[in-house]
């Protein structure tokens, strides 16, 4: 059977938040099958538990948030987006404040954290979400969708109307059956504009934000000295955030997600939109020889 999958070991890493710009300790430790990724507040007395769920979000302003009560885990995603790369099914995130470390705004240094830790098989069946019909979500000209598809691909298109990301591309498409992860996706940095950082500010959002962790831009052009890691960098950190975002339904997709200008509440829409649904899904394992080639453990452990 295709088998779920944890850390080898614990590692930890320290960082600055986002959005709160506070130091956080972070810590991943292995978890028992059928865990899931679960999310504990540890500055909190006492320690406050978060399982990532779908429903467990309820704020998306610039970041997915989970929240217990009046408690809360933000920018979760670059850090969920790498555990669904690297197909980790299970394991305990302790974090001392409401917020991931940013980092250097890209899934990368996730990876590397992982790849640090290792690997491992368990002795328990991966199981998958298998969407049956298409799944669509819309906000005005925004929408975001899921079809049937036996693996997980991903296509997202932007429209920022902005002289720097409209001479980028503005569509790409990744299929995790024919490139890897961690060299395909994981280094596509967050990104903002300047003009937004006063308002941002005021209201208690990007106090951490800088050159060190976000891709910067002025009303003509990118600010950072060494410029974009690639011509797709802003639409493919679309996707990275949104593998985030989808990996709170706590368990991979069977699917193809496509979408055009979507965010994080919009992908949240989405999976809330196909849980309701209960003939849109259904459970799927495999036997290993049987299994979606982006889902093979040789595909994981090359990297």
């Amino acid at each position: 059977m295709l088998k779920q999958r944890t850390l080898r070991k614990v590692v930890r890493t320290v960082g600055i938040g986002l959005h709160s710009g506070r130091k956080v300790h972070l810590t991943l430790r292995p978890a028992d099958p059928d865990t899931g990724i679960v999310y504990t507040r540890v500055d909190c007395n006492p320690p406050v538990v978060m399982p990532a769920e779908a429903t467990r979000v309820n704020d998306t302003r610039m970041a997915t948030t989970l929240n217990e009560g009046d408690v809360k885990i933000s920018t979760i995603e670059h850090l969920m987006s790498a555990f669904n790369g690297l197909g980790i099914d299970n394991c305990f995130v302790d974090v001392d404040a409401p917020e991931i470390p940013i980092m250097d705004g890209s899934g990368a240094s996730f990876v590397f954290l992982i790849q640090a830790a290792g690997i491992v098989e368990q002795q328990a069946p991966k199981r998958f979400v298998r969407v049956l019909k298409t799944v669509r979500v819309t906000d005005g000209d925004k929408w975001a969708q899921l079809e049937p598809h036996e693996g997980f691909s991903l296509a997202f298109s932007i429209n920022f109307g902005h002289p720097a990301i409209d001479s980028t591309l503005q569509f790409t498409e990744v299929d995790l059956s024919k490139v890897d992860y961690a060299h395909a996706v994981s280094r596509a940095r967050t990104f903002g504009f300047v003009q937004d950082v006063d308002m941002l500010r005021s209201i208690g959002l990007i106090q951490g934000g800088s050159l060190e962790n976000a891709v910067v831009l002025d009303e003509y052009k990118v600010l950072n000295p060494e410029g974009l890691r690639g011509e797709d960098e802003f639409v493919k950190h679309k996707i990275l955030d949104a593998m985030g975002d989808l990996y709170v339904l706590g368990h991979p997709l069977l699917a193809r997600y496509s979408a055009h200008k979507s965010g994080h509440g919009l992908n949240n829409q989405l999976l809330r939109a196909l849980l309701a649904d209960s003939s849109a899904w259904e459970w799927a394992s495999f036997e290993k020889a049987e299994a979606p080639k982006d889902f093979s453990l040789e595909r994981v452990l090359a990297l």
